[in-house]
């Protein structure tokens, strides 16, 4: 087994006995990366339908390039559209929750997103979330182009990914973040204290499974490497990681409101904050065809 093999299989091993693994109605273990907080919520719904606005509105077939279950259910609305949803993903434990959640809507296919098993020009439109990065770095491109091959013309691409630690709004503000859980550790560990006098010893808490592999690549990656793509922009999805909203999106402080903001300025800013912030949505298109003009405006 080569090392890009083994990657893929552990990745596929982590999804389908840990990651896509329900711990709630709904609920993945692969949620603990997101913010499910209420005082999040508005922002993290909004933030999932603008994906919707850059795919086309209509077609027989959408790729969910590493579809997972279909998790929110914002993802739904992305193939209302479309006579069918093509689910593709390594884990079998996703396919069969995305299949509980859209029935014959679906059509689902184990395969790997940088060997699509599919045909030139089979798609009308084509989203992948937070699926490239658990590539090995050396495969990226060739994803990018698979996904292209399987456009129809005019189709429309929305790839959603992250800059991890290349990010320069989220290396910014890493000091700030680390000192605001250090804060917040000091309350909890005095609260505990309180607690543990009134109600005595607290249980131990259970370890968290380990994370599966990611690589993710900085924006002058995507400039060099993803330049001939057709269309090619970067706009952001969301420019705040998961630990920035969990340092300092509070709801006693006007979480909500926060947030608000935020979002108005990405709607100002989308290219700036696609380029810096932690999230880019990475767009592109087939040349040709009605799909170009049939799509939600940009």
């Amino acid at each position: 087994m080569n090392a890009e093999t083994d990657v893929k299989a552990q990745v596929r091993a982590f999804y389908d006995s840990v990651g896509w693994r329900q711990v709630g109605e709904g609920l993945y273990q692969n949620a603990r990366y997101e913010d499910l907080r209420p005082v999040s919520r508005e922002y993290i719904h909004r933030c999932h339908v603008r994906v919707g606005k850059y795919l086309p509105l209509s077609g027989r077939f959408l790729l969910d390039a590493g579809s997972g279950p279909i998790q929110y259910p914002e993802y739904l609305g992305y193939s209302r559209g479309f006579a069918r949803r093509v689910c593709l993903d390594l884990s079998r434990a996703a396919l069969l929750e995305a299949r509980e959640r859209i029935g014959d809507h679906g059509l689902f296919v184990a395969g790997d997103i940088a060997a699509l098993p599919f045909r030139d020009a089979t798609f009308d439109g084509l989203v992948s979330l937070h699926t490239v990065h658990h590539l090995p770095a050396g495969e990226h491109r060739r994803a990018f182009l698979e996904f292209l091959r399987v456009l129809l013309p005019g189709g429309k691409a929305v790839v959603v990914t992250s800059w991890g630690e290349r990010s320069a709004l989220m290396r910014a503000m890493a000091g700030p973040i680390a000192l605001a859980f250090w804060m917040q550790r000091l309350y909890r560990q005095a609260r505990r204290r309180d607690e543990a006098q009134a109600i005595g010893a607290r249980a131990p808490a259970a370890r968290e499974p380990a994370a599966t592999f990611t690589f993710k690549h900085d924006y002058r990656w995507v400039r060099r490497e993803l330049r001939d793509l057709p269309g090619l922009e970067i706009r952001v999805w969301r420019s705040v990681s998961t630990a920035f909203l969990r340092a300092f999106v509070h709801r006693r402080f006007g979480g909500e409101l926060f947030l608000r903001a935020i979002f108005a300025l990405e709607e100002r800013m989308p290219r700036l904050l696609g380029r810096i912030g932690q999230y880019p949505a990475i767009l592109f298109c087939k040349p040709g065809g009605r799909g170009a003009a049939e799509g939600r405006a940009v």
